[in-house]
């Protein structure tokens, strides 16, 4: 099956409400719908032909200190993942940082879950993006639903409003 994909702003019946707000600020974001049963990383990428190292994912962590709970995106690399515990926690300033439940994920984005993307969060969310990201032509991410999928460069992943290019990895 192949992709096609097209530019995200002609296509706002593929995109989460928050995400077709925030599309047309960056340059080049292009959608294609999918099959929903496929939006899982590894899953999507078997059966679309797209490398793991194509595909970034979103992970939403809830960062802890002092009884208040902040939120914050990371992006990185399906083939990498992100040091929640030290490297992200530690650039939140929290005590204890980890992956925010699912529902509570969903209901603060306003996305589906398995489509959660950088693209509409709350705009006091940090993104931190991995620089393997940042420095990618093209990756593959979210669109805030289950049935498509966004392509974008690194580099306007890097240029969201909130976002922090940094190392990721432990």
């Amino acid at each position: 099956m192949t992709l096609d994909w097209v530019p995200a702003t002609e296509r706002s019946d593929l995109l989460a409400d928050p995400v077709a707000r925030a599309v047309g600020e960056i340059d080049g974001v292009r959608v294609t719908e999918i099959d929903p049963e496929l939006a899982d990383t590894a899953a999507f990428c078997e059966r679309y032909g797209v490398p793991l190292d194509a595909s970034a994912n979103c992970v939403v962590v809830a960062a802890k200190r002092g009884g208040e709970t902040r939120y914050a995106a990371c992006m990185v690399l399906a083939t990498m993942r992100a040091d929640v515990n030290g490297v992200v926690r530690r650039h939140l300033d929290a005590r204890k940082a980890s992956f925010a439940p699912m529902a509570q994920a969903v209901e603060l984005t306003g996305m589906e879950y398995g489509g959660i993307t950088p693209v509409g969060l709350p705009d006091d969310w940090p993104i931190l993006v991995d620089t393997a990201v940042a420095e990618h032509p093209e990756v593959i991410i979210g669109s805030g639903v289950r049935r498509s999928k966004l392509a974008l460069s690194g580099a306007a992943l890097a240029s969201l409003k909130s976002a922090y290019v940094m190392s990721l990895a432990n």
